[in-house]
């Protein structure tokens, strides 16, 4: 039997996964459609983690004069004969990601942009004795390529020289071959964002604008670009007077199936696998994406999630998208948001719909000016989709899936405890309620608290996830007690207690169990905690640590209200 193929996680170099044995998702077909659908600049934007990289530099191993033929073979690319005779190897082709980029000041920044520009400049070490050049343009060349001086680990070079790089390299391939460049430039606007966030925006604008102006407006060695980025940069920003610039959003219906994995895409690789009774589970938490008119999958997740499955096939779903993707954005939602912004966080955590104005040409200056502005990246960074076009712009959005669910579930709620230690009176009183046997004021506290946030009611949810996130609050909050000790799903008795507190300097030992109400009915729900507390035996552990006095509390919570009652 043949030993499937290793999955490519976190691999973007083509070639890499087309000659070591990678599973690859065939997305040639960009190709074909970019040349069909000529843009002299072409500029694709798509959140983190769908594929841009890759496609990138699927693009750089097609045209570039150094094709290897054999890496498209079988693919669906190599099915158009002519076009392949036409442009399979047949350009020079300048390639970069500013990815990396991500400087503290400026001056780093700089020495990072001329590290990039360098780098790729040296994969032309011919053009320093090219024939077909003069003595001045390859003095201009070497001025790309000089050496950090002794001693020195970066070089920065002049920043006149800095901003015509690309267009001076791009001459010079061009004379050199005879053949116009074409330019790949992946995660144009990483520099942008990081110097948004670390104070030095207008001198990084100024220099990005003038790299791109160059090389991309009036540059006659160009055949084409293509640049690729998480948002589309307002054109006064950066794309001053480019005339020649088309744009494929998230909302345009051309390449929607080019960045992540339709659901057949992800259907062939689980059956590749032998995994197919996980396709449920995974469209639940990947799916969910409306790119153009097309839904589609996140292929960082499906990608990790498989690999996880092929080792355990009892792996839970994860949030592997949380751990590549900042999440200032959100964090900064929350900060500004006013009682209408949670009023709709709940609506959309409870799978509803926000209508949202979405504004896709902002600056980096711009994006956390306006609650507004905050709607529209939350958008086109993923956290939000679109569910219906409803005007001119406007737009029903929904979170996409369960994986961003829980993302903004967890994010909410990281807000509310710190929102709520701020109040140390307030919580120092919620929690001596507890030790004091009162659960009047407990109730009256938890309920004040829970209408501060959002709360869980979606039908779809099951039960027991509802449980968890009132769990999650109430835990938090009882947390701010230092001096005691605090156990979540404790082994006790006959089974494992919601919570269990000891406060060793007193002997005293707190039961608490916590039931979601389906219905108003919560006195039942809380009748059922205080049941399964002594059917359990949930207070045998405290006993045996010598805790004399012992609270037992059934809370039932239903949206944003709570009963608590108290054991006898």
């Amino acid at each position: 039997m043949k030993t499937p193929v290793k999955l490519p996680i976190g691999i973007e170099d083509f070639k890499k996964i087309r000659t070591e044995g990678f599973y690859y998702v065939d997305k040639t077909e960009m190709i074909t459609e970019l040349l069909n659908s000529w843009g002299e600049v072409n500029l694709f934007t798509r959140p983190r983690r769908f594929g841009k990289s890759l496609n990138m530099s699927m693009l750089k191993y097609f045209f570039s004069f150094d094709c290897e033929p054999e890496l498209f073979q079988g693919l669906a690319v190599a099915k158009e004969r002519e076009l392949c005779e036409k442009y399979m190897g047949k350009f020079p082709v300048i390639s970069i990601t500013l990815k990396g980029v991500e400087a503290r000041n400026f001056e780093e920044a700089v020495a990072m942009l001329c590290a990039v520009i360098r780098k790729e400049a040296m994969r032309f070490p011919f053009l320093s004795g090219s024939s077909r050049l003069t003595e001045k343009e390859i003095a201009e060349y070497d001025q790309l390529t000089t050496p950090a001086p002794s001693g020195q680990q970066t070089f920065t070079m002049p920043a006149d020289i800095l901003k015509n790089s690309l267009q001076t390299l791009s001459q010079l391939l061009c004379r050199h071959y005879g053949q116009k460049v074409i330019l790949l430039i992946d995660e144009y606007d990483v520099p942008l964002d990081r110097a948004q966030q670390n104070g030095y925006y207008d001198e990084m604008v100024d220099l990005i604008r003038g790299m791109f102006g160059q090389v991309l407006k009036t540059n006659e060695s160009l055949q084409f670009a293509v640049l690729t980025g998480c948002l589309r940069i307002a054109k006064e920003s950066i794309f001053t007077g480019l005339n020649n610039f088309k744009v494929r959003s998230i909302t345009n219906i051309p390449f929607d199936e080019h960045f992540g994995f339709s659901d057949a895409e992800v259907k062939d690789m689980l059956d590749y696998y032998g995994l197919e009774d996980h396709y449920r589970t995974i469209r639940e938490w990947y799916d969910g994406y409306r790119f153009g008119t097309s839904d589609v999958y996140c292929p960082w997740d499906v990608i990790n999630y498989v690999d996880e499955l092929r080792d355990n096939p009892d792996a839970r779903p994860r949030a592997y998208w949380i751990n590549s993707s900042g999440n200032t954005i959100l964090r900064t939602l929350l900060q500004k948001a006013t009682p209408q912004t949670r009023m709709e966080l709940d609506r959309l955590i409870n799978g509803s719909p926000v209508t949202k104005k979405i504004n896709e040409e902002l600056t980096y200056r711009e994006l956390y000016d306006s609650l507004d502005n905050l709607w529209s990246v939350l958008f086109t960074t993923g956290y939000l989709t679109r569910q219906a076009e409803v005007g001119l712009n406007t737009y029903e959005l929904i979170i996409p899936n369960r994986e961003i669910r829980m993302i903004f579930t967890e994010q909410i709620l990281d807000w509310f405890q710190k929102e709520a230690r701020e109040d140390t009176p307030a919580l120092d009183a919620f929690c001596e309620a507890f030790r004091q046997g009162d659960p009047a004021s407990i109730e009256r506290q938890f309920t004040s608290y829970l209408k501060k946030t959002i709360s869980i009611r979606d039908t779809a949810v099951r039960k027991e996830r509802k449980e968890n996130f009132y769990h999650g609050i109430l835990l938090g909050l009882l947390s701010h007690r230092e001096d005691w000790l605090l156990l979540s799903n404790a082994e006790s008795g006959a089974g494992y207690s919601d919570i269990l507190i000891e406060i060793p300097d007193e002997n005293t030992g707190i039961v608490i169990e916590l039931k979601y109400s389906e219905s108003r009915n919560m006195e039942a729900a809380c009748q059922k905690a205080l049941e399964q507390i002594e059917e359990k035996k949930y207070a045998e552990r405290l006993m045996e640590d010598d805790m004399d006095t012992i609270f037992k509390y059934g809370i039932a919570c239903r949206r944003n209200a709570c009963m608590v009652r108290m054991a006898e």
